[in-house]
C-alpha cells in the first residue's frame, strides 16, 4: 500500500486539502462518534497540517501541529483522525511518529502536550507519552491530557 504524507501549514493547503481534512474530522469526530462540537475553533490557521493519502488518493489520515500557546503552553498535537478503512494497518502509528518527527526538525526536541480520549492512552502510551492529570469530560467524551517529554 501506497501512502503519500504531508505537512503544510494552513496558508499553504489548497482548497481540496482543507475541505480533505475537515471532512474526514467530522466523520470521525461528529459521525462515527455522535458528538456534536465546534471542530472550526479558529486555531487551523495557526496550525501545520499533517496528512496522508492512499494510493488512491483519498484522504487515510490527518492531524494537525499548534505551535506553543494556542492550546498548551508547549507544542501540542490535535484532531488525530484515521479514516475507518484504514485503522488496523499502523497508519495511526505512523502518524504520530511523522507528528513528533516534523516538531522535532521545526521545533526541536521539546515537550508535546496533547488532550487525549481516555480509550486511547495506551496507544499515545506506546509513543512516550504520559498522562499528567486527572480524566475529565471534553464534548462528553472520557480525555486525559498526556505529555511527551522528549529525548533530553
Amino acid at each position: 500500500m501506497h501512502i503519500e504524507w504531508q505537512v503544510k501549514p494552513y496558508s499553504d493547503l489548497s482548497l481540496n486539502e482543507l475541505y480533505d481534512i475537515i471532512a474526514l474530522r467530522l466523520k470521525v469526530f461528529v459521525v462515527e462518534q455522535d458528538c456534536v462540537y465546534q471542530d472550526l475553533d479558529g486555531k487551523d490557521k495557526k496550525c501545520y497540517h499533517l496528512f496522508c493519502r492512499d494510493g488512491k488518493g483519498n484522504l487515510s489520515a490527518t492531524a494537525r501541529i499548534l505551535h506553543p500557546g494556542i492550546s498548551y503552553p508547549e507544542v501540542s498535537i490535535g484532531r488525530v483522525a484515521v479514516d475507518e478503512s484504514m485503522r488496523g494497518k499502523a497508519i495511526g502509528y505512523e502518524l504520530i511518529k511523522k507528528c513528533k518527527e516534523f516538531i522535532v526538525e521545526e521545533f526541536g526536541d521539546v515537550s508535546i502536550s496533547i488532550s487525549a480520549q481516555k480509550h486511547l492512552e495506551h496507544f499515545y502510551e506506546t509513543h512516550e507519552f504520559k498522562s499528567v492529570g486527572k480524566e475529565y469530560l471534553e464534548d462528553g467524551i472520557p480525555h486525559v491530557e498526556m505529555k511527551y517529554t522528549g529525548k533530553k
